[in-house]
């Protein structure tokens, strides 16, 4: 009984995941940077097409990304793309993030179902909109 149960599962899990990397398996089920930055230097939320949202924020330390956590309430692709994104972020200064594009994410994940292409570039552009947040902020002095 329990090796049909264990073969039930296995099937829904290979149907689920059909067209999906194994890249994309481990990063979905062990997302980064998952959470909340408290007192951030920057934090956006935006909303994709499909609507999930993506939450970003972000500190930075001598000019490179020291922290960066998301929040979503969108699908395992979703989850997936940001965890990604904010990985690969990580230690880099704005203009070297701000090279990310969804095309990265996707050979990354050697290649998205076209259903959850938009996931990477939901993250991508998020990852953008709290670059640009900070970058736009008046100096402390002015």
């Amino acid at each position: 009984m329990a090796e049909d149960v264990d073969d039930i599962v296995r099937s829904l899990q290979e149907a689920v995941f059909a067209g999906y990397s194994q890249r994309f398996k481990r990063e979905l089920f062990n997302p980064r940077n998952m959470g909340i930055i408290e007192n951030p230097d920057s934090r956006v939320r935006i909303t994709g097409v499909c609507g999930d949202t993506i939450g970003m924020s972000l500190t930075l330390r001598d000019e490179r990304i020291s922290d960066i956590k998301f929040t979503t309430d969108g699908c395992g692709a979703t989850v997936a793309c940001a965890s990604y994104v904010t990985r690969t972020a990580m230690g880099k200064s704005i203009e070297e993030a701000l090279r990310m594009a969804p095309e990265d994410v996707d050979r990354y994940f050697e290649g998205l179902p076209e259903e959850s292409k938009h996931c990477a570039t939901l993250a991508v552009i998020t990852l953008r909109a709290v670059l640009e947040q900070y970058g736009s902020k008046p100096d402390e002095d002015g």
